[in-house]
């Protein structure tokens, strides 16, 4: 089964109580992201960002250029559906993100629980080239060493502070700070993540 069609079936036959990823409120994004202290019109990009809510804040807090990116065109319309007229307020890129070609670049770009899913070095590298060249601020939220080896079926990275260090600042970005967090699932188990953020160097300097 293709990448695409593992996610359109999971988003045709599961409910948000029954993925191990969801959250009511996305307090930590919301937190890192509070953190950059970022225009209105900021343009803002959630990289997987599936039936997030993460959204849902932005929109609330009068955010109005907004991207969400996901493979699964079945989560899109989900949230399409939830946000009602709002959702024409966002900007939808229904893509594979080993497809994605950005045209601008972002004040803000929020990957919660994608980036554990590239397990190929290839796939790996062209993510982190990406993000170096379309992201003037980045927040990474991945599974840790401490996290689970597996998630909906594929096999998954972990990761550690010194890992996406290596990984992410080899050219514009610098990292900023970490932090390791037990996400409660809707079945109430416990998966640890680790999230940092990072920011350009041209935007630290200024």
């Amino acid at each position: 089964m293709s990448n695409k069609n593992h996610w359109e079936k999971i988003y045709t036959e599961k409910n948000p109580n029954e993925v191990s990823w969801t959250q009511e409120v996305p307090d930590t994004s919301i937190n890192f992201f509070n953190s950059f202290n970022l225009d209105k019109s900021s343009p803002i990009i959630d990289i997987g960002g599936g039936e997030s809510r993460f959204v849902d804040y932005l929109i609330e807090n009068g955010f109005n250029n907004i991207s969400i990116l996901d493979i699964s065109e079945n989560a899109i319309n989900r949230v399409r559906e939830r946000l009602g007229k709002n959702s024409k307020r966002i900007n939808w890129i229904i893509t594979d993100i080993n497809d994605f070609n950005p045209k601008i670049k972002y004040s803000f770009w929020h990957d919660r629980a994608l980036f554990h899913f590239l397990t190929e070095k290839k796939q790996i590298k062209r993510y982190t080239e990406i993000v170096n060249s379309y992201a003037r601020n980045f927040l990474v939220g991945t599974f840790s060493k401490l996290g689970p080896s597996k998630c909906s079926g594929l096999d998954i990275r972990q990761y550690d502070k010194n890992s996406l260090e290596k990984l992410f600042c080899f050219g514009n970005l610098m990292m900023k700070e970490c932090e390791y967090i037990n996400h409660v699932t809707p079945f109430k188990t416990i998966q640890n993540f680790i999230f940092c953020s990072f920011s350009s160097k041209s935007t630290i300097e200024h």
